[in-house]
């Protein structure tokens, strides 16, 4: 037997699995003309302008960027009402999730979320020698008093997709504020709000004000998701200085392109294609709702840009036969759930064609 050359903690991992990419299935499958409604995309895209700004930018590309994402930093920080030193930035949250963890996690510190959730939480626990607990989701949402009966004096990182991925589901500020009053002093409640600006909810957390009462509470955002810039990579954490200060010390320099700050930049003074984003997301939810509640199939309420829904049927079998079709959506299997999977809400035409393929697809397993 050979010798072990990598960390023991590596072998308790299953690496990430995306969602197939529209050049795979082309290649696997022979098909042309496919959707992709797997990865909580923005079927718009990036706002114009970003694309202009991504333009300028690019003769520039052969000096490193801003490492302090100077102008970013201040525009975010404008705009959401804090102070440039509440901010710090990261290729994507992901990146920050895992900064968090170095920076703040020591041996025998322990880390709490639910399941199923961002799998990123996990990885990022385990890569620091830290236990991993997981509470189960209540009715497909974070159970946050199944989260208080596990806290302990070890307890230092708290995570909470909200809403969560996969089901789309969210916590309310007075729960989330129930939460808070049970945490150990030393322990840091990490909200992870990548699909925040599709929620529509008046009771969702005002985590910000948190943070600006100094509370342990790190906010974590992204321009993935409504903002339409998943290939770039860029999100942003929102704490305490203090804290901030800890995450910058560990934080790779230069982390952040030239061209991501520039579109990320564009995109938050493009509130027109924000708005036009959040309400195609909000008609294709409600269009999903009803074509699903016609088929006679269960669904989370969702607060994000996907449908977390239960085909009744062998995910993985539809998937694949969804695939021959050209259309991909993300099985639950992964998540510990079979029948269930989590469909991207798209442009309308795409939304109906995967609704008339997925009704195609059911009617072999029935006939």
């Amino acid at each position: 037997m050979e010798p072990r050359i990598c960390r023991e903690g590596i072998l308790k991992l299953k690496p990430y699995i995306p969602g197939k990419p529209i050049e795979e299935v082309e290649r696997e499958y022979g098909v042309k003309d496919i959707i992709k409604l797997a990865s909580n995309e923005n079927p718009l895209g990036p706002s114009p302008k970003a694309v202009e700004a991504m333009n300028k930018m690019a003769p520039n590309v052969g000096l490193y960027p801003d490492g302090s994402c100077y102008a970013l930093r201040n525009a975010v920080a404008e705009k959401l009402g804090v102070k440039p030193d509440n901010l710090t930035f990261g290729a994507g949250s992901d990146e920050v999730i895992h900064v968090i963890a170095l920076a703040l996690l020591e041996r025998g510190d322990e880390v709490i979320s639910c399941d199923p959730t961002f799998v990123q939480y996990e990885t990022a626990a385990v890569l620091c020698e830290c236990p991993y607990h997981k509470v189960p989701l209540k009715n497909h949402t974070y159970d946050l008093e199944g989260i208080a009966e596990r806290l302990n004096s070890r307890t230092k990182l708290v995570f909470i997709a909200n809403p969560n991925n996969p089901t789309g589901t969210m916590v309310t500020h007075s729960e989330v504020e129930r939460l808070l009053s049970h945490m150990p002093e030393r322990a840091v409640l990490v909200l992870d709000e990548a699909y925040y600006e599709y929620n529509e909810r008046s009771d969702y957390p005002k985590s910000v004000e948190w943070v600006l009462e100094g509370r342990n509470v790190i906010v974590l955002r992204t321009f993935s998701k409504i903002y339409g810039l998943a290939g770039l990579r860029v999100g942003y954490g929102i704490a305490r200085p203090d804290i901030i200060g800890y995450l910058e010390q560990v934080r790779q320099p230069f982390n952040v392109s030239s061209i991501g700050q520039a579109a990320a930049l564009a995109s938050i003074e493009d509130a027109e294609h924000v708005e036009r984003s959040r309400a195609l997301n909000s008609e294709g939810r409600r269009y999903l709702y009803c074509e699903f509640d016609r088929l006679g199939l269960p669904y989370a309420p969702s607060e994000a840009n996907f449908v977390w829904v239960d085909l009744r049927e062998d995910s993985v079998k539809v998937f694949k036969e969804l695939l021959r079709r050209g259309v991909i959506i993300r099985t639950g299997d992964i998540f510990g759930m079979p029948t269930w999977a989590r469909v991207t809400i798209g442009k309308p035409e795409e939304n109906e064609r995967f609704i008339k393929t997925l009704e195609e697809v059911l009617a072999l397993f029935s006939s």
